[in-house]
């Protein structure tokens, strides 16, 4: 009896039954591995190999799971990965369709926190150049928040305590969960659309890492480090760290520490605005009174105004006498010539003495005409200094500019303080043109 012929397979037979085969038996399997070899071409899907110390396998992640992952997949990353064994029957080849990855030791959260903080501070968003101070008293400051979280009643609570003028507009949102991060961003946009706000906090409570996540998400950082209007990030408690407190001008640890941050204690800034005031006043009063004195003292050292007057005066009718004096002088000094020219031409005959007087006489008037100018010239010159000098000291210029003099009588005693005169008395005014005839109705004496 021949044997029956054996069963041939065509190579794609073979390879369909071996998938069937490892797809049954490996439907779902955990490995884990190292990732190297990692491709990601347009389609999105992720390509790489799993290795350890002796062995290694191809996988896939297809685009769709690949989105779901909250960090990047890169090559020296150890993973466990979930899929099943298939083959790719074009190479023959068996791999790992794979569904889900998470980074061993750490959680999938902690690799992308890590990721995203160095991509972001390479770009320069955590830099501490771009921060800016906070305003010293804001009038009005934005909330955003959960409307019913306990942090916003933290932040009203304290606000009101510390400065009731502060005004509050909150942006009520989502904190947590799918869409959370979208709604927070929004909100500071939303914001920014508001010119009267001049701080803006951006927070929540206290919560788990995944609770927090929101915060870490690209667009709530990228939301807060583009806003136009500072930012206080308030997340979580003291211990938690987010990137949007990288992103912010400035961290707060608690949403309560970050209301205490954006309002100054009314009563201590009133208090301390009254101490400014006193010290002001103090030193202006000071001031003052060191500037009064100074005056007083000018007053005692300066001459009275008809003292000045009296002397200029003298010092006029003394210079008018030498004028008039030195005009007699030189008179008296050309007149024996004179008279010895006139009796030396009477000693002559008539012909000779107007011969000689009309050749002398001529000369003398003529040197007697060349001196006198010189001479009164120069007595001109000085009156023009004496009457100048007097003009600048005398009490006439003094009263043009506005001031002027107080007689208890036209001509009689000047009045220098108000305690030389009694209400009800009558003084006179003199000023740079006329006189006032003045009633004493009230007098007051400086300290």
């Amino acid at each position: 009896m021949s044997a029956a012929p054996p069963t041939v397979l065509t190579v794609t037979e073979l390879t369909a039954g071996i998938r069937a085969t490892l797809e049954r038996a490996f439907s779902e399997v955990w490995v884990e591995g190292e990732v190297s070899n990692l491709r990601i071409p347009s389609s999105g899907h992720v390509y790489f190999s799993l290795n350890d110390q002796d062995s290694q396998i191809r996988a896939v992640l297809f685009r769709r799971f690949a989105a779901a992952l909250p960090f990047h997949v890169e090559n020296g990353l150890t993973v466990l990965a979930k899929g099943r064994v298939s083959v790719y029957e074009p190479r023959g080849d068996y791999q790992l369709l794979l569904e889900y990855l998470e980074p061993k030791g750490i959680g999938a959260l902690q690799v992308a926190f890590e990721q995203l903080k160095k991509r972001f501070d390479q770009e320069g968003l955590f830099d501490p150049a771009r921060k800016r101070p906070l305003p010293f008293f804001p009038r009005r400051v934005g909330v955003i928040t959960s409307g019913t979280g306990a942090a916003l009643h933290d932040i009203v609570t304290v606000v009101h305590r510390r400065c009731p003028v502060t005004r509050l507009r909150v942006f009520p949102v989502s904190v947590q969960g799918p869409g959370a991060a979208q709604q927070i961003a929004d909100a500071v946009e939303l914001a920014n659309q508001h010119a009267d706000l001049d701080v803006l906090i951006v927070g929540r409570g206290g919560g788990s890492w995944e609770d927090l996540w929101s915060f870490n998400e690209e667009a709530v950082v990228r939301a807060i480090a583009g806003s136009r209007i500072p930012v206080i990030s308030a997340v979580g408690h003291e211990i938690d760290f987010t990137l949007s407190d990288f992103a912010a001008d400035y961290r707060a640890p608690t949403p309560s520490a970050a209301a205490e941050s954006v309002s100054p204690v009314l009563v201590d800034l009133i208090e301390d605005v009254r101490d400014k005031h006193s010290r002001l006043t103090q030193a202006m009063r000071g001031t003052f009174r060191f500037h009064r004195n100074q005056v007083k003292l000018a007053l005692h050292v300066l001459p009275v105004p008809s003292q000045i007057l009296q002397r200029q005066v003298q010092r006029v009718d003394e210079l008018s006498f030498r004028l008039g004096s030195g005009i007699r002088s030189m008179l008296a000094a050309v007149r024996p010539r004179l008279d010895a020219l006139i009796a030396g031409l009477q000693r002559i005959g008539p012909g000779q003495s107007w011969q000689r007087g009309s050749l002398v006489l001529p000369q003398l008037l003529q040197r007697l005409s060349r001196a006198m100018p010189w001479v009164l010239t120069g007595k001109r010159q000085q009156l023009r200094t004496v009457a100048s000098t007097l003009d600048t000291l005398s009490p006439l210029a003094i009263l043009s500019r506005g001031y002027s003099i107080l007689e208890t009588s036209p001509g009689g005693t000047i009045v220098k303080d108000a305690q030389s005169v009694r209400v009800g008395d009558r003084i006179h005014a003199r000023l740079a043109e006329g006189r006032l005839s003045c009633l004493v109705e009230q007098t007051e004496q400086q300290s």
